[in-house]
């Protein structure tokens, strides 16, 4: 009768040893194997919740959208220049008003005791000069009508002194008298170049000083029509026509000096300001055109600043109306249209997303052709607009791309798109 033989213990030890080995090196070429095959981190989605794009050839169209909002052309600010209290007021906001127009008025009695005390000393000061002015004129016709009058003297003394030579010599004159008119003839043309000498030197001065004079009498001049405008000042008055804004006063108010009391929106039309993404701000430009739409009408912009200070990830810019402005404007309306940025060119181009906010266009979830999943690949894209994306490599003409939000894709290499 057959039995069965029992396998030694050692036997059975190298029979297990051997086959764990054949176990390891199994699972060391499968896991091999299967890390050779790619296997990569993916996510399940539903493919409801995704929006696929496809890759086409086409046409992009270079421009970026608008929304913009009406803004007044010119607003001229309203400030208190002296302050006090509020006296009488004479328009309220909303009020069209005229240049010059007053708006309202203060009562300072400090500022017109100030006024007054200013008012004099300068008074006293051009009264000073305009005396020194007069003096100076009087000295310079003093010395001219003395100087005349020596020469006058010359004149007269010497031909007294022809007469009595004759006379001298016939003895009807004593020669005392003769001595004494030539005496007085010798002085005066004595004096004559020393009054000369001295009508210039102070000609001189005169000529160097009344310069000088006029200059300080213009100035004080000057500033006794500034402090006496100071009073004016206490009248505000509109510096141009518009519409008043911003004004809530009441009489008896206490107003200080530079605080703003309104504003006025001037009747030169309106521009628009826009917020655009930061991602444009290299490629807007002052001059670039586009086109907004008011009511069922589309109207030409142009870009005339841009204001390179990024706040919340857009830049803003400021756009003129082509042409004439349009009617029926208000001030805040929001408008919508594009900017223009370069011309219209052939190429591969995909549907803008949100996808583009995580993968900055670097990459992107391309699906399948049968839409089963989708598999992350590197991309080159060049151009964009509010609707389109320019292709330059990566993609395929008819290759989809999933173009909706990559929340959560940021870490995986798969899109598994379920039903």
């Amino acid at each position: 009768m057959d039995r069965q033989i029992a396998t030694p213990w050692w036997r059975r030890r190298r029979t297990l040893i051997a086959g764990g080995v054949t176990a390891a090196v199994l699972a060391a070429a499968a896991f091999g194997a299967l890390a050779l095959s790619g296997v990569r981190s993916s996510v399940r989605v539903p493919a409801q919740n995704v929006t696929l794009g496809t890759a086409e050839p086409g046409v992009f169209h270079d421009f970026v959208a608008l929304r913009a909002t009406a803004q007044p052309k010119d607003v001229i600010y309203l400030d208190a220049l002296e302050g006090g209290q509020v006296r009488e007021v004479f328009a309220q906001a909303g009020d069209l008003v005229k240049v010059g127009q007053p708006l309202l008025s203060f009562r300072n009695t400090e500022l017109e005791l100030d006024v007054l005390d200013r008012e004099g000393r300068l008074v006293e000061s051009i009264t000073q000069l305009q005396t020194y002015e007069k003096q100076l004129e009087d000295a310079r016709v003093a010395n001219e009508k003395a100087e005349a009058q020596i020469q006058y003297d010359i004149t007269r003394l010497q031909r007294t002194a022809e007469r009595r030579d004759e006379l001298v010599a016939k003895g009807y004159i004593s020669r005392d008298m003769h001595e004494q008119v030539h005496d007085e003839l010798d002085h005066n043309r004595k004096l004559l170049p020393l009054q000369t000498s001295s009508n210039a030197e102070q000609d001189a001065l005169r000529r160097r000083q009344i310069p000088q004079i006029q200059s300080e009498l213009a100035t004080l001049q000057e500033s006794l029509k500034v402090t006496r405008g100071k009073l004016d000042s206490l009248v505000l008055r509109a510096p141009v026509a518009g519409r008043l804004t911003d004004m809530d006063i009441k009489v008896g108010e206490i107003r200080n000096r530079g605080q703003r009391l309104g504003q006025i929106v001037a009747d030169t039309g309106f521009k628009l300001q826009a917020q655009i993404d930061e991602y444009y701000l290299e490629r807007v430009k002052p001059g670039q055109t586009g086109r907004v739409t008011i009511g069922d009408q589309e109207v030409p912009v142009r870009v005339t600043r841009v204001d390179p200070q990024v706040k919340n990830a857009t830049f803003q810019v400021d756009l003129a109306f082509e042409g004439a402005m349009p009617h029926g404007l208000l001030p805040g309306q929001a408008l919508e249209g594009r900017l223009t940025l370069g011309g219209d060119r052939p190429a591969l181009v995909l549907p803008a997303g949100a996808f583009l906010e995580r993968t900055g266009g670097d990459w992107a979830m391309v699906a399948d052709a049968g839409g089963t999943h989708a598999d992350r690949r590197r991309i080159h894209i060049g151009r964009r607009s509010a609707d389109q994306v320019e292709v330059l490599g990566g993609l395929k003409p008819g290759e989809r791309v999933i173009t909706s939000d990559y929340n959560g894709f940021e870490k995986v290499d798969r899109v598994v798109l379920t039903k």
